[in-house]
């Protein structure tokens, strides 16, 4: 599905309805006016092939027999040959997101991965959480890393409940419960030739205000503190020293104790099991004419457009046969 529709396919679409976009770090493409432009892209391509949108319209029972799906609603019975699941996760409940494309699965004989919230901030308790408070608000670039996938060079955000910020909410996709992270406070950086520099430069100050140079100075505080020797001088920086500082600022680990939960997470992590799907259409591989497609299936991309991405290509899949 991903392969037959590209990115490029979705920004020829935007230019057709004259919108522009721009690329950031990571391949994240934005589109550079308002979300409300994409959403009038797909009403303005919804009327143009005739479809219609209700809304204020609750889903109840979904039936199958005589070769028609029966689906119960709020405004009657509906009747149709295919149905396309396109309900989302279980992210943001306050927008309406609920778990009925799970129930219609099951129902229809489909395994669900079990599902669990990505793309959200991480917290914590005791110590840790109240060091993170202290500077809530508080940016840096880092590369962050969970024990299992991929590293992410991005900036982490403190707030007053954790960690939040573009590289953490990258890895809580892949983060579990106990597992620890970690964080490279200087990504691509040596810390020797850091403090060598720092020793050249500031001679005289501590190791608090030698990295107030080099990081914003309450994270420079909050860093120091997490050594016994924070106010040490530079100069006076012993071998061992400099091990516990390369430590902390290059592989700085802890654990969180969780997440955010559903009322932040932007994605859901697992869904409809793909082994049940074709790969090509999105259709059941249990029931002909059922289709699931975009985030209420086991699939979760990167932050910055990749999610959208899926949705658009799992639709794109599954409107060619359904």
């Amino acid at each position: 599905a991903l392969a037959r529709y590209t990115p490029w396919d979705f920004c020829d679409l935007m230019a057709k309805h004259g919108l522009t976009w721009h690329e950031k770090t990571l391949g994240q493409l934005f589109c550079d006016t308002k979300s409300r432009a994409v959403i009038q892209l797909l009403l303005d391509e919804l009327e143009q092939a005739g479809g219609e949108l209700r809304l204020q319209t609750d889903i109840g029972e979904v039936r199958h027999h005589d070769g028609y799906f029966e689906t119960l609603t709020s405004e009657g019975p509906i009747r149709s040959v295919s149905l396309v699941i396109a309900t989302g996760g279980l992210s943001f409940p306050r927008m309406g997101a609920t778990g009925l494309a799970y129930k219609i699965a099951r129902q229809f004989g489909h395994a669900i991965v079990p599902t669990r919230p990505a793309l959200v901030p991480l917290t914590f308790t005791g110590q840790l959480q109240e060091s993170f408070a202290g500077i809530s608000g508080v940016s840096v670039p880092v590369e962050a890393r969970a024990e299992r996938g991929p590293s992410f060079v991005e900036n982490v955000l403190f707030t007053h409940r954790g960690l939040s910020g573009p590289a953490v909410l990258q890895i809580s996709s892949y983060w579990k419960e106990t597992e620890p992270v970690r964080l490279d406070l200087l990504p691509g950086a040596d810390v020797n030739e850091m403090l060598a520099a720092l020793r050249g430069a500031q001679p005289k100050a501590t190791l608090s205000q030698g990295l107030a140079s080099v990081f914003p100075s309450r994270f420079a505080t909050m860093i120091a503190s997490q050594l016994s020797f924070g106010d040490k001088r530079i100069a006076e920086l012993s071998r061992k020293d400099t091990g516990n500082i390369a430590q902390i600022l290059k592989a700085w680990r802890f654990t969180p104790v969780g997440t955010e939960g559903w009322r932040t997470a932007e994605v859901t992590a697992g869904g409809v099991d793909t082994n049940g799907l074709s790969s090509r259409t999105m259709e059941s591989k249990h029931q002909p004419g059922l289709y699931f497609i975009g985030e209420c299936v086991d699939v979760t991309g990167w932050l910055g457009g990749y999610n959208f991405q899926w949705a658009w290509a799992s639709a794109a899949a599954a409107a060619e046969t359904a």
